[in-house]
């Protein structure tokens, strides 16, 4: 199995704790219990050496004893400050607030009894009860739970999945990796048996999940979703749009992937777009300052309505393919 920064701070977070409730613990069976090779943990134990209170120094930092170490023991010192009751600021504890919001959405029924009592904690003591929303498209609760179970018996599903581009139902067989939010959705990724590729899902276009016998198989690490609604979306298209200084308003209203100023005065708008009719609105409301849409077809419905209009008012064949 690769090993990954994100897996590595999960399992230091994990590691610390265990370790101070095993003192001189043996190096193999530390190992066994992580599911990692012993060389694995001591470069993780190598990096914990460096973890502490902030100020780094040799009294802030947790100590691990290295020559204890190279004798196949475990022996952890000055990571006391781990059990101290935490102490929040204000802004530290709305972030946790809205974060358990979107996992509460997620969580299975094993998980979500407890999510659900850490945020109406933290709600009760920082008085937010009123004040924080969260939205989460995350489709069914059953959904969820089916995909979960799936997850933790490594087995593979059949989807109902209705895709927007599309516009049709399918039904892939799908061996799943990983459940993750991002922008207000929730999301499958999982390797394709139909396309023989991981492939990224929408929870809220998820009716039915149906289990299969057989077991999920090993492809390696699945990609990364991504950070942010301008990384690259499962369902995005990028666009290209060249508007006048007419149109350059976009570029201060609407997240951009990258901007051109040409010589000739045209701004070139790289966008991406994961719903059609969003681009539609845009392309209508910014009209003649458009000056090349590439794809031409991603214009192809904005030029069809700005033509229904036109020839609404007697005005038609005034509109050009962009």
């Amino acid at each position: 199995m690769a090993m990954t920064s994100s897996s590595q701070v999960a399992r230091l977070l994990a590691l610390v704790p265990y370790l101070q409730a095993h003192p001189d613990a043996d190096l193999e069976q530390t190992a066994q219990v992580f599911h990692v090779p012993a060389r694995q943990l001591v470069a993780d134990l190598k990096v914990l050496w460096f973890c502490g209170l902030p100020g780094g120094m040799p009294g802030d930092l947790i100590e691990v004893d290295m020559d204890a170490l190279a004798e196949g023991r475990i022996r952890l010192d000055n990571a006391d400050f781990l059990s101290r009751p935490l102490r929040l600021s204000v802004e530290e504890a709305m972030s946790l607030i809205v974060a358990l919001g979107a996992i509460q959405d997620m969580a299975g029924s094993d998980l979500a009894p407890a999510v659900s009592s850490a945020r109406a904690k933290l709600e009760a003591v920082f008085g937010a009860n009123h004040r924080i929303g969260v939205s989460l498209q995350a489709g069914e609760e059953a959904v969820r739970a089916a995909l979960a179970g799936a997850l933790g018996a490594g087995q593979t599903v059949r989807l109902t999945y209705h895709g927007a581009s599309r516009g049709s139902t399918t039904h892939p067989v799908v061996e799943p990796a990983s459940l993750a939010t991002r922008d207000g959705y929730g999301y499958l990724t999982a390797w394709s048996r139909d396309r023989n590729d991981w492939r990224t899902y929408r929870l809220d276009r998820v009716s039915e999940v149906t289990l299969m016998s057989d077991p999920v198989g090993d492809h390696g690490e699945p990609p990364a979703l991504g950070s942010g609604w301008l990384d690259d979306r499962p369902e995005a298209a990028r666009v290209v749009v060249d508007v006048t200084p007419a149109g350059r308003w976009i570029v201060e209203y609407h997240p951009t992937v990258a901007v051109e100023e040409r010589d000739d005065g045209i701004t070139r708008v790289q966008l991406l777009v994961a719903d059609p009719a969003w681009l539609r609105r845009l392309l209508l409301r910014l009209g003649p300052a458009v000056v090349r849409v590439d794809p031409p077809q991603a214009a192809r419905s904005a030029i069809e309505a700005a033509r229904e209009a036109l020839d609404g008012q007697g005005r038609g064949g005034d509109v050009e393919d962009a």
